[in-house]
């Protein structure tokens, strides 16, 4: 197994007081606001007290004046203030003023005012003191890089943001920031296996780092080679794999969580399930040349889920969490399947592959009927499922499907962590676009409308009644095609770990 180095998160530290030992170096990141007087546009500082100084904060106040600096959203400016004891100070705005900000405004704050750094290697903030967990968030994810293959010519010439010390006064400061850091640093785990090639990561290399990250965070793990899926009758994973000379797997991770409540017998079991194809290029059903290299992020959900029950093991959360992860590389060859070709998904409902290019849902089937036989209360799977997706909702919107009152809580927690999932029926009627004359199901409709919903409505083929479930579709927020904004960078972004993670904590305090 190859070892790419991943991204390495800053470490980050709390105080109380404006540190003055070894902040000669450091920057300071201290939030503004828009003075509101549409006659002299201004900025002020917000969040200075106890911190600075009243001097310090008139130094600043007048430097954004010399630079007609408004405050506005995110607009960020480098100051030099001699009355503090760092290099230089960098305020980063918050808009217009008001009583409390969103937790995603001062995370896409602190992410700006990451990527403004220019190198540095130490910050100090003061916006912590308005939100510490959105302030650690920011600046982790804001500061991320991916560098494993580039070589002494384009590498950074810096290290990068290795220390955060973040300034409040909260008594449960440290607990907030430390939590905070994991998250962050799980969703930084996620865009590093969504960023690496597929040339570095194809389904047994995959299935391997996935094995080492769960093993070493605690996990039993259990990983099933192509000849132990097709003795084992997956036959959508199989189905999907075999025109690739790179054969498929599935990987299981398991959290036993529930050992760690104070009630055993009570505590939920939740199951989480992952695309995982390497690459797509459609198969026979082949996809246009142009942008086909964004395929590498076609396995997003499956870093997404990985990211997410390692975590569960890393934070201890009382709650069982089964992560089950089909693997495949989706290529044309002589021994691809092909348009018409009869599949047999685990379990034993067969479908007519009317278009190789919609293989996520075929082994999703696969892995969501695995996953169902461990009986859980709420089953979560996500995937870049539908181009249909970004059509409907665009690049930032997760579209959220499933059992409705399911699907409208993990919409409303992905929306408060600032992942902006949004709930989307599946009508019954679209379940007579799937109908097959010689299968069970087709894998497409016939008509080009509703593809996002029609992808979640052939899932739903496989769940349960009994089991609470949503299908997360994140076909364009898993993998950003335009310029970095906020927290998010270019390439993969982690969504949806930050959703899935927030209702696995949901689900342990509340069932």
């Amino acid at each position: 197994m190859s070892r790419q180095p991943g991204y390495l998160a800053p470490d980050v530290t709390v105080a109380s007081t404006l540190p003055r030992r070894g902040a000669a170096s450091a920057v300071l990141i201290v939030p503004v606001v828009s003075t509101g007087d549409d006659d002299r546009p201004g900025a002020v500082v917000a969040a200075a007290h106890p911190f600075l100084p009243g001097e310090a904060v008139a130094e600043i106040e007048a430097g954004l004046r010399a630079l007609d600096a408004t405050g506005g959203s995110e607009q960020v400016n480098r100051l030099v203030v001699p009355s503090l004891p760092v290099g230089s100070v960098l305020t980063v705005g918050l808009g217009g003023p008001r009583d409390e900000w969103p937790a995603d405004t001062l995370r896409r704050a602190a992410g700006a005012a990451a990527r403004s750094l220019g190198g540095a290697e130490s910050v100090i903030t003061t916006l912590s003191e308005l939100d510490m967990a959105a302030t650690v968030e920011g600046l982790i994810l804001g500061s991320y890089r991916f560098t494993a293959f580039r070589s002494e010519k384009t590498a950074p010439k810096d290290r990068g943001l290795r220390k955060i010390t973040v300034l409040s006064t909260a008594r449960e400061a440290k607990t907030q920031a430390a939590h905070a850091a994991a998250v962050a640093a799980a969703v930084a785990t996620a865009r590093d296996f969504v960023n690496t090639p597929p040339s570095h990561l194809f389904p047994a290399e995959f299935a391997a780092r996935a094995q080492a990250l769960g093993e070493s965070a605690g996990l039993d793990v259990e990983v099933l080679d192509d000849k132990a899926l097709q003795d084992a009758g997956y036959g959508g994973v199989i189905g999907v794999g075999k025109g690739s000379s790179r054969p498929p797997r599935l990987v299981r991770l398991i959290h036993r969580g529930s050992q760690l409540a104070k009630n055993p017998k009570a505590a939920k079991k939740v199951a989480l399930v992952g695309k995982g194809i390497t690459f797509d290029t459609g198969g026979i059903s082949i996809k246009p040349a142009s942008n086909m290299h964004h395929m590498t992020s076609d396995m997003a959900g499956a870093a997404a889920v990985i990211a997410t029950v390692t975590l569960a093991a890393q934070l201890k959360l009382p709650i069982d969490v089964i992560a089950t992860v089909p693997m495949a590389e989706n290529m044309p060859s002589g021994t691809a399947q092909r348009p018409g070709d009869v599949l047999t998904h685990y379990g034993g409902t067969t479908v007519e592959v009317l278009n190789t290019d919609a293989e996520g849902r075929l082994i999703l089937a696969d892995a969501i009927v695995r996953a169902c036989e461990d009986n859980p209360d709420y089953l979560i799977e996500t995937s870049t499922l539908t181009g249909a997706q970004t059509i409907a909702l665009g690049t930032r919107t997760p579209g959220v499907m499933g059992s409705d009152e399911f699907r409208d809580r993990v919409a409303a927690i992905s929306q408060r962590v600032g992942e902006n999932g949004w709930p989307m029926p599946l009508p019954e009627e679209l379940k007579d676009e799937l109908k097959s004359t010689v299968a069970d199901l087709t894998n497409v409709s016939g008509q080009r409308f509703a593809g996002m919903l029609v992808a979640g409505v052939y899932l739903r083929e496989f769940v349960p009644d009994t089991v609470s479930w949503a299908h997360i579709d994140v076909a364009g927020p898993a993998y950003n095609t335009g310029n970095p904004w906020g927290y998010t960078p270019k390439g993969g972004t982690g969504v949806p770990t930050r959703t899935m993670f927030a209702v696995l904590e949901d689900i342990a305090e509340h069932g």
